[in-house]
């Protein structure tokens, strides 16, 4: 399938898109998921500093069908399998690519699951978030590169619960497990930042003062 560029490039996101390797988070003694390495909190405060300050608008108008997601990324894999691949520990697939083994634990919430079908493909900015802040005046396909972005930190598996408990909210309503507040808040200003995407004013509070202590 073909590409379109995003609306933003920068040298620090395109540094961004080693995949991170499996590592411990930090005083949990609990495996990370693979989320690829946002960036450094100065940097996201450099970006935040630069972001659009906007209130969100066309709420009414969104839908989720205007952003294709789980296409095909290589052979039977589409996004969803490909990040359960890439998220869990010891992974096994069939022919068709579903899961068929292995362990997953969600970073929002600490849950851990041998059932690939209890976790859900987390948007990291959700799709209507990204509607409301500007996504709404893109084409089709920039919507579906946002939407199976692998090589931002856009997608992670985590568990359902805290999925649903997220839904479409931003951090000035919604954070994961403190332990992941500070890579959560480095992505999303990243994410936002590279597909030019605006932050309301509680939005860009929040965010301050995540990065802030960090």
């Amino acid at each position: 399938m073909t590409w379109i560029r995003p609306l933003r490039r920068t040298a620090a996101a395109l540094g961004a898109t080693a995949l991170a390797a499996t590592a411990l988070l930090a005083g949990a003694g609990t495996a990370e998921a693979a989320l690829p390495t946002p960036v450094s909190t100065s940097t996201a405060k450099t970006y935040l500093a630069s972001l659009t300050v906007a209130a969100e608008s066309h709420e009414s108008t969104y839908n989720r069908d205007l952003f294709p997601h789980w296409i095909t990324i290589s052979g039977t894999c589409n996004t969803r399998e490909t990040v359960l691949k890439r998220d869990g520990v010891g992974v096994t697939t069939d022919s068709a690519c579903a899961a068929t083994g292995g362990t997953w634990t969600s970073a929002y919430d600490n849950v851990v699951t041998t059932n690939a079908s209890s976790f859900d493909i987390d948007h990291l900015i959700p799709l209507a978030e990204a509607w409301r802040s500007g996504a709404w005046a893109w084409t089709t396909a920039q919507r579906q590169n946002l939407a199976n972005d692998l090589t931002r930190p856009q997608l992670i598996a985590v568990s359902a619960s805290s999925n649903r408990s997220k839904g479409d909210q931003d951090p000035s309503t919604w954070l994961p497990q403190a332990l992941y507040r500070c890579v959560y808040v480095r992505a999303w200003v990243q994410v936002k930042y590279y597909y030019g995407l605006s932050v309301d004013s509680a939005e860009k509070s929040a965010l301050t003062s995540v990065l802030n202590g960090c």
